[in-house]
């Protein structure tokens, strides 16, 4: 064989060699970028949708990072009405999305009223956030107990009030809940109109601590609302006639 077309053909095969490697080369560079890009997208959209942020409007406040604790509360973390010192106590439970708390309310709410106003029996109001998930993502529940500690903490005279138009003013089911200004309205129309208690709904400042006391709460057996106990025995069902009965035995 002559020894320049032999030259030439390895030539030619080391081209085609380089040439097959450069090939190679780009595109197993093309598939890391390709990874690469999708792995980043995929690293935002999960950052994006576990973040929790809410808009402005419905509890810009709710971040990881409250950490207040009340100070006005009973060591069981109860909004306590009537006598404090008194052996007879009435616990109910309730979540302001509940629809079943709601009817609770109007129906025996003005007898709870009437014996912590007596003053023999004492009456302790624990706000619970179990329902966040029939308010599509706005947390509504834990908002509305968050202001409930809000107002027991710097417009108490008014708590009552307050917790009565809280349920008249329900919102549906499913729906977007009430936003954090409306929370705010209600309180002021209520009497709980400081600058304080606004500042502190707007803020979500108890929305951990609700988180807390919701696990709390669950840990003794209380999975559902409204949830009446006399003196820890539950009142299965708490008409005015039964909480009446029961809080006479005790």
């Amino acid at each position: 064989m002559n020894t320049s077309n032999k030259a030439s053909k390895d030539i030619r095969a080391m081209q085609n060699g380089d040439k097959n490697r450069r090939t190679l080369i780009q595109i197993v560079v093309a598939v890391v970028l390709i990874a690469l890009v999708a792995a980043i997208a995929l690293f935002i959209v999960n950052r994006n949708s576990t973040s929790g942020e809410a808009s402005p409007t419905m509890g810009a406040g709710m971040s990881s990072g409250n950490q207040l604790t009340p100070t006005s509360l009973t060591d069981t973390g109860a909004i306590r009405f009537g006598n404090p010192d008194a052996t007879t106590v009435i616990s109910v439970v309730e979540d302001f999305q509940c629809p079943a708390c709601k009817n609770f309310e109007s129906v025996s709410g003005s007898t709870l009223q009437q014996v912590a106003d007596a003053g023999n029996v004492a009456v302790d109001y624990r706000p619970i956030s179990i329902l966040d998930r029939f308010s599509n993502g706005t947390m509504y529940s834990t908002r509305a107990a968050s202001a409930s500690i809000c107002v027991a903490e710097n417009d108490r005279g008014s708590w009552m009030d307050w917790h009565n138009a809280m349920f008249a003013e329900q919102p549906a089911e499913n729906g977007t809940g009430l936003t954090d200004d409306k929370l705010v309205e209600i309180a002021a129309s209520a009497g709980a109109d400081s600058p304080a208690t606004a500042s502190c709904i707007t803020d979500g400042s108890y929305t951990d601590w609700v988180t807390s006391q919701t696990q709390s709460v669950i840990g003794e057996g209380i999975n559902g609302t409204p949830s009446v106990r006399v003196n820890g025995t539950d009142i299965s069902n708490p008409t005015p006639e039964n909480i009446l009965a029961a809080a006479a035995g005790n």
